[in-house]
């Protein structure tokens, strides 16, 4: 599994035909629609239809029922890396930071990064500190900056 990426979650059954709710992980649903093969508990599903929502819409061509719907209920619907196109230079993908050393601008060890958010105003870096508190900080220049396999982060945003 570790070359798997989690695109999105699957949040529920939706209807009676089989369809899914997701929680997209990804940018936007384009992300996901490029990919008609996709896997979902370690199961390979063909992605049939992709409907926009607040929650979107998926329909797999293995899934007719909203029995068999409701338990792929907390699954990650997850690609092969190999599948993703390849980044432009400054591009990352969030399952890349994650498990990185943050540290400060001396080289002093703040913490490891664990986890990735965007509540819709940029990337924020979730850092577990050595004493394991957990700070959220921006992820963009002069805050926190992407050098070789580390983050190097500004230690007043861990305070």
């Amino acid at each position: 599994m570790d070359d798997e990426i989690a695109l999105a979650a699957i949040a529920g059954a939706h209807g009676i035909a089989g369809e899914v709710r997701l929680k997209l992980f990804a940018a936007g649903l384009e992300s996901l629609k490029r990919h008609k093969q996709v896997r979902v508990g370690g199961r390979a599903l063909t992605l049939t239809s992709l409907k926009p929502a607040k929650q979107p819409i998926a329909r797999f061509a293995e899934i007719d029922d909203r029995t068999a719907a409701e338990g792929l209920r907390g699954q990650l619907v997850t690609i092969s890396r190999a599948a993703l196109p390849p980044l432009e230079e400054g591009e990352y993908y969030h399952a890349d930071l994650i498990g990185l050393p943050c540290e400060s601008a001396a080289g002093d060890p703040l913490g490891t990064i664990v986890a990735v958010e965007n509540f819709g105003a940029g990337d924020l870096l979730e850092i577990e500190k050595p004493d394991g508190r957990r700070a959220l900080v921006p992820f963009r220049p002069g805050v926190a900056d992407l050098h070789d396999r580390r983050v190097v982060a500004d230690p007043d945003f861990l305070a």
